[in-house]
């Protein structure tokens, strides 16, 4: 990152600030998100709970933030992205304090519920929200840059987690991992991101100028809805494989240790991809970047469907799988600003906030109600490889409808 910040001399400058949020976002995500997978046999067994009871903390989590994150959006929008995150931040952080104490499943959702809220002010939407606001001409080498850590959250956290519970309980793993996240991230917010950007007035248009679209004209229109229906389709394809992976792995031949060792290098696969779009950002022509990276989901589907039984489709498979979804992220974090409204980024993203928390709630257990012991997983690719389709054929709509020129014949 090279480029100015927007804003006053109060900024911290951008490289420090784009490493900072990077570092943030490895804890926010590793603490807050994946460290469930890892509480959850513990937690069930202090709690004498069930498989189903300990899945609905993480759904209410999921729908926590997605309800709160319209309203995230917005503030970030209005120029209160320091107290945004950095309240974010705090309330992560007192949420795994306090999920150390719970000694009954009210208490276990209640504190799923804080950590939902928590996770919309401080995961990839507002952060990506906050980078668009202050580099408006570079925000998308910006998002790729703090993706890189994002992405491997999960290779640091759950080990992590599971280390601290192994040598001092899952109470105790909780508490440290609310400290880092008072230590580190409430006072990292808090100092990097002083002098935000001012919302940008929205001056009168000259003589035979278009008038400014509004945020409700925005939400109202094609090209935004359209590339809704990408984002949620696609992020729920990418929330439905994770829990399934190993399985859809072993029944496509590979050996039980190749099982597992694929679904641990999709982290590192995620970031490669992201380098690759980092190195080639100047080079690459954007709206073709945005229009065939999306492509490589419904082509790792296909691959494993076609290849049922092979283990050559189940590699293949994870490699446009891990490469894809990296850039994935990027271009879904970006097509918003870029073919609809970068001054009202964050609160189009956060509009989006609950059909994602609902649809990534969906898909996993579609998938699994879709598995037959006689077929397997080919019922529930089929459905993934039409979403995956489905949502790539909006992204392409969108982006046509959005760079056509305009019609001057009617002036």
């Amino acid at each position: 990152m090279n480029a100015a910040p927007s804003s006053t001399a109060g900024q911290a400058d951008a490289r420090t600030l784009v490493l900072g949020l990077s570092l943030a976002q490895l804890i926010s995500w590793g603490s807050a998100l994946y460290s469930f997978a890892v509480f959850v046999g513990p937690v069930e067994a202090a709690l004498g709970a069930g498989r189903a009871q300990s899945s609905l903390a993480f759904s209410l989590a999921l729908l926590a933030e997605g309800l709160a994150a319209f309203a995230v959006g917005r503030w970030i929008d209005a120029g209160h992205e320091r107290a945004v995150m950095t309240g974010g931040s705090l309330l992560v952080g007192l949420a795994l304090v306090a999920h150390g104490f719970v000694t009954s499943l009210t208490q276990f959702y209640g504190v799923w519920t804080l950590l939902g809220a928590g996770m919309a002010a401080t995961l990839y939407p507002p952060v990506f929200a906050v980078v668009t606001r202050r580099f408006p001409a570079t925000f998308r080498r910006a998002i790729i840059t703090l993706t890189f850590l994002g992405g491997l959250a999960s290779t640091v956290f759950i080990p992590l987690t599971a280390w601290l519970i192994v040598h001092g309980g899952w109470r105790q793993a909780s508490w440290v991992l609310g400290a880092i996240n008072l230590l580190l991230c409430v006072p990292l917010h808090g100092w990097l991101l002083r002098g935000a950007p001012r919302p940008v007035a929205a001056a009168a248009p000259a003589a035979g100028a278009a008038t400014p679209a509004s945020l409700a004209a925005h939400l109202r229109g094609p090209v935004f809805w359209r590339l809704g229906v990408f984002t949620v389709l696609l992020m729920a394809v990418a929330a439905a494989v994770p829990p399934h992976l190993v399985s859809l792995l072993r029944e496509s031949g590979l050996p039980p240790g190749w099982a597992i060792a694929l679904p641990a290098s999709i982290g590192v696969l995620q970031v490669l991809g992201r380098l690759g779009l980092y190195a080639g950002d100047r080079r690459l022509q954007l709206h073709a970047t945005n229009r065939w990276t999306p492509v490589l989901i419904p082509l790792a589907l296909l691959t494993l469907l076609l290849g049922s039984g092979h283990w050559p489709a189940a590699l293949l498979f994870a490699l446009l799988y891990g490469v894809g979804n990296g850039m994935l992220t990027i271009v879904k974090g970006t097509v918003i600003a870029q073919y609809v409204s970068a001054a009202h980024v964050g609160a189009l993203n956060g509009a989006l906030g609950l059909p994602l928390a609902l649809a990534r709630a969906a898909a996993p257990l579609a998938v699994g109600l879709l598995w037959s012991p006689a077929h397997g997983y080919s019922a529930g690719l089929a459905l993934l490889l039409s979403m995956a389709v489905l949502g790539v054929a909006m992204l392409w709509s969108a982006q046509a409808r959005a760079l056509r020129p305009p019609d001057i014949t009617s002036a």
